[in-house]
């Protein structure tokens, strides 16, 4: 079937979120759709355009007037999908519903085009903080239940059965576990406990809440070391401020260390240095307090016994997990200690306990769902 994957942004080479696009791209091929990838770029002398896999679809030219046609003109897209008679088509929500998003959903329906729509985090309107980023909310809330009409079903990682009035399609985060190796060390533990989180770091993720946590286990002076390496860039100030403040004001300056983004072979060197991992300690903050992320799966698949603070169904039963609350109090480290040390379960048997949350089992869903709809479509005709 042919298939189109529309991303309302760029790819990059080493970002997440690009990463879980392109393992969702190859498990819906491997389930037999021949996936035709359209996205945003912007060249580097400026040049704003519309892709069609490495082919461009539609300059937009340079400039105010090209950031405001990628808004607004979907035209291309639009006689792309009709002229190849494309069946069925997967958009990656930008929270960017309006009268022009509106019109080119309409018209896909009107030929006939299955469309499902992902929204990656639900609810996100509490991650938006800036006057900007409210404006655009704003329009969005005006019109995202208009455009959920003319979308067949909602993709979500969430527990809702519905969402803006719309159907839902409830998946896991998936894994491509041909991509993330599993941890090929264990260390001595017996004097020192390495932490680590990988993010890029937005307040929701709470590290705060575990460098202030290690500020008073160090106020007592203990013999036992932990330290906390930090992987990933800061997104804003905000964040900036929130991690530097307390490791200034606790002087944890030899106790947490920041390396900024780190991919590849050097990412791996460092988790195989470290001994448990740190997933999102602050997803109440933006109002969610039930959501399956992509970094407790991550840690998972290398091996990690790890500890977070939402809700995530796949994981709270889970002997490696360590639970921590979903609110404002500082992290207790010597739980920490004590959890690690009592937990038995060797990496590959992590590893193993997720084996059925790989892409390929996730977007099978996905594709069992559109061809329901096509046999519903054509036994109404």
């Amino acid at each position: 079937m042919e298939t189109l994957f529309l991303v309302f942004y760029g790819f990059q080479e080493y970002n997440g979120i690009s990463k879980k696009i392109r393992y969702q791209i190859s498990a819906l091929e491997k389930c037999g759709m021949n996936v035709h990838t359209c996205h945003y770029e912007v060249m580097p002398d400026g040049q704003r355009q519309w892709m069609i896999d490495n082919s461009v679809l539609e300059s937009l030219g340079k400039g105010m007037i090209a950031k405001l046609k990628k808004r607004v003109s979907f035209h291309a897209i639009i006689h792309y999908i009709i002229e190849k008679n494309i069946p069925f088509v997967y958009i990656r929500s930008y929270h960017n519903a309006n009268p022009f998003t509106i019109h080119l959903v309409k018209m896909l329906k009107k030929h006939g085009v299955i469309i499902f729509l992902e929204i990656p985090t639900y609810p996100y309107d509490q991650e938006y903080s800036s006057i900007t980023e409210k404006i655009e909310l704003y329009t969005d809330k005006l019109f995202r239940h208009t455009f959920s009409k003319y979308i067949d079903a909602i993709v979500t990682y969430s527990n809702d059965t519905e969402i803006f009035g719309q159907r839902t399609i409830q998946l896991s985060n998936g894994i491509d576990f041909s991509n993330i190796p599993l941890r090929n060390k264990t260390n001595d533990t017996s004097r020192e406990l390495h932490l680590i989180g990988v993010a890029e770091i937005h307040f929701w993720h709470g590290f705060d809440r575990l460098i202030r946590g290690l500020g008073e286990y160090y106020d007592n002076h203990p013999k036992y070391k932990v330290y906390f390496h930090l992987v990933g860039n800061f997104s804003g100030k905000r964040e900036r401020d929130e991690i530097m403040t307390p490791i200034k004001e606790y002087e944890l300056e030899p106790y947490v260390i920041l390396y900024g983004a780190l991919h590849g072979e050097e990412l791996n060197r460092l988790f195989n240095h470290a001994d448990f991992a740190i997933g999102s300690l602050g997803r109440h903050r933006s109002g969610i307090y039930n959501i399956k992320t992509l970094k407790n799966r991550e840690y998972a698949a290398r091996g990690f016994a790890f500890t977070y603070s939402e809700t995530d169904d796949d994981f709270d039963h889970m002997p490696y997990v360590l639970k921590i609350p979903a609110n404002e109090s500082h992290v207790n480290i010597t739980q920490i200690i004590d959890f690690f040390h009592s937990m038995s379960m060797p990496p590959s048997d992590i590893r193993a306990s997720i084996q059925h949350l790989s892409w390929d089992e996730q977007m099978k869903k996905v594709h069992e769902e559109v061809i329901q709809k096509r046999q519903t479509i054509n036994s109404e005709l």
